[in-house]
């Protein structure tokens, strides 16, 4: 086999507490970054226009949400109401680091957890065979209990069809199954109760087993991709109900694959290789030719996350960094392959002490966010929702049992989210609401929350003072 594998800090606005900051080193930061990538974020999350400027008074910092009400009322935007950028800028400040709170707990590692594009659903992928489907509008009641068919080890990653009509799921084997979540079926084990269509990934001239380890619906439902144990990808055409085409993509495992935005032409990988690599399906020049790779990773990808605009991507590497990426920078094939550490297994042991602040000499990276740990199993990494915080921070589970939350353009880290006995594989942060669903390893699956009163000691203290909260 491969190698893969309660607390909320506050302190003082004005007495910060630097040793308590996980920051990006300056090096680590690029100048695009800041000018390209902050500009994007400020005009998405900004008061807009003339209300901004009114009632920011040339202050540099937030506006209060307060004042905005006010100019809101009295129209100084000339709107009458709050524009995207607006409501962005309020509920960005509202990060959910209160709870946790029970939702579910089993007896079984949870792999996978994510939340629907609408938010209506949540979806947790359990070690033994369970998958279950809760319905969030519905006091999180399970709406689909599913008895996977056919699994090896785990379940290795799960995605809705962008209708919800379907559930694809995967594990260490070359076959992808499907479920009918809108089912009357509440129980649904496999082929007894009801059927799960299989869709076999093998191809013909490959004759070994290989496993999937990502699989994601295109945006209209008619393909999957799937990441492979064979050092490929995989396109799945539902319609012909066979593989359109296999991609020779890595040198090693491929771990993740995501398309990069909604036309489906441009695919993203990461592989145990170190690289990550663009894929543009409209201009094949040959069999596994990449459109450019993306170097900077010094241990192998453990997942991908696409900004949705087909040109930021994060990804999160054994390396213990997530990187942030702009694909008009990336190398046009050479791949620059730089060992990472001999006789190193990231499953059961630490990461050398002396590799942790090596550069690549050819890191192409924007960024990279350190604090967070990659250890044990493939942790996953995410930017925050464009409705509610324009997508400004990237959040990442962690082996030591934490959710860490990264401001994308400073680098700081804003919250860390304890409570986990084990690693924390996956974390979804609801698309519209400050809400935030981390599970783990330990079983559990624990729901964080932005609460507007929060009467802790500390919380109270802080008030009386007359002092913004931070997360640190």
């Amino acid at each position: 086999m491969s190698r893969r594998r309660k607390d909320i800090n506050y302190c003082d606005e004005d007495i910060p507490e630097a040793s308590s900051l996980a920051v990006a080193e300056p090096h680590e930061i690029s100048d695009s970054l800041v000018h390209e990538v902050a500009q994007i974020t400020k005009l998405r999350s900004g008061p807009s226009g003339y209300l901004g400027r009114f009632l920011s008074n040339g202050s540099k910092g937030l506006v209060s949400p307060v004042k905005m009400l006010v100019g809101r009322e009295s129209n100084y935007a000339g709107r009458g109401r709050f524009t995207e950028s607006d409501k962005c800028h309020v509920l960005s400040r509202y990060l959910p680091v209160h709870g946790p709170k029970h939702v579910d707990h089993m007896r079984s590692r949870v792999y996978v957890s994510q939340f629907s594009s609408d938010g209506s659903l949540f979806v947790a992928g359990f070690q033994r065979s369970h998958i279950r489907i809760y319905n969030v509008e519905n006091d999180w009641k399970i709406q689909k209990d599913i008895i996977a068919r056919n699994l090896r080890w785990t379940i290795t990653d799960t995605c809705l069809s962008p209708d919800q009509q379907y559930l694809a799921y995967s594990s260490m084997s070359p076959l992808v199954h499907i479920v009918n979540v809108q089912s009357a079926t509440t129980v649904s084990r496999a082929n007894v109760t009801e059927i799960h269509d299989g869709l076999d990934f093998s191809t013909e001239g490959f004759d070994g087993e290989f496993s999937i380890f990502s699989v994601k619906f295109s945006n209209d439902g008619r393909e999957i991709v799937a990441a492979a144990g064979d050092d490929a990808i995989y396109v799945y055409d539902l319609m012909e109900n066979k593989p359109s085409l296999r991609i020779p993509a890595h040198s090693s495992d491929v771990n993740t694959v995501c398309f990069a935005d909604e036309s489906g032409h441009l695919i993203y990988s990461g592989s145990d290789d170190h690289l990550c690599k663009v894929w543009d399906r409209r201009c094949f020049v040959s069999r596994g030719k990449a459109a450019g790779v993306l170097v900077g990773h010094l241990e192998g990808v453990t997942f991908i996350d696409s900004h949705g605009d087909g040109q930021y991507l994060i990804s999160n590497g054994k390396d213990q960094a997530t990187k942030l990426w702009d694909i008009r920078k990336m190398s046009s094939g050479v791949s620059f392959y730089m060992p990472g550490a001999t006789d190193w297994d990231y499953r059961w042991m630490e990461y050398p002490e002396h590799l942790r602040n090596v550069k690549h000499p050819h890191d192409q990276s924007l960024a990279t966010y350190r604090g967070h740990s990659v250890l044990c199993t493939l942790i996953r990494c995410y930017f925050s929702p464009a409705y509610s915080t324009a997508q400004k921070y990237i959040y990442t589970g962690s082996s030591e049992g934490s959710v860490h939350i990264y401001d994308m353009v400073t680098g700081n880290q804003v919250a860390k989210l304890e409570h986990h006995e084990a690693p924390v594989r996956d974390c979804s942060w609801h698309p519209h609401y400050p809400i935030m669903i981390s599970s783990s390893w330990d079983g559990a699956l624990a729901k964080w929350e932005f609460l507007g009163e929060v009467d802790t000691p500390e919380v109270t203290r802080l008030r009386r003072r007359r002092t913004t909260i931070y997360y640190y």
